[in-house]
């Protein structure tokens, strides 16, 4: 077994986890990154309003996504990427709870993703004042980079993950999970949730 994973972070218009407008994804085979893509998204109608408190934090707009795939549209891409990955994120439940929330907005069957929480790996992993994305990503080597671009974040998040395997001596993502007592969460497993990206 190897150190294989895809790494996802979303950015949201509003405070509805459903209102997805940017996805960036990493996927990682054997501890290193081999492949990377990003796109924005229209969020599902009903969702696609854009709150001033969320435009100030990742800077897309309305008129960004006006032409980009609306969710039905760009899902099929985004599960091709991530294949039958665990999906590693900072702070998982909310990115998870996304996939979720969008797949119910739009009539879909949200995808059976099991997940792991880079900033749960993080808090086993290393000593810090703060958990946040960057610091995190910092201590794992990864230096400064565009917060709140989704595929930034998720290459950020991988990044803590591939860290954290090196120095437990983790071969997957299993065995990291288990020398850090941080669980892979399964589909259907109640987790918490967060207002923004």
């Amino acid at each position: 077994m190897s150190l294989d994973f895809t790494a996802i972070d979303f950015e949201t218009a509003n405070s509805s986890p459903a209102s997805a407008c940017q996805v960036g994804l990493v996927r990682v085979r054997g501890g290193e990154v081999v492949a990377q893509a990003g796109w924005l998204i229209r969020p599902p109608s009903g969702h696609d309003d854009f709150q001033e408190w969320n435009v100030r934090i990742h800077g897309i707009r309305p008129e960004d996504v006006h032409d980009a795939d609306t969710w039905t549209e760009q899902i099929d891409r985004l599960c091709a990427f991530a294949g039958a990955d665990v999906l590693v994120a900072h702070n998982a439940g909310f990115d998870l709870n996304v996939l979720r929330r969008a797949c119910e907005a739009t009539g879909l069957a949200a995808p059976p993703y099991r997940s792991l929480c880079s900033l749960a790996v993080a808090r086993k992993t290393y000593r810090l004042e703060s958990y946040r994305l960057p610091k995190a990503a910092e201590a794992a080597g990864f230096g400064d980079f565009p917060h709140h671009d989704a595929l930034a974040d998720a290459r950020a998040c991988a990044q803590i993950v591939i860290d954290a395997a090196r120095r437990t001596g983790s071969s997957d993502v299993d065995a990291l999970s288990a020398a850090l007592g941080v669980p892979v969460v399964h589909p259907g497993a109640p987790v918490p949730e967060r207002a923004v990206a």
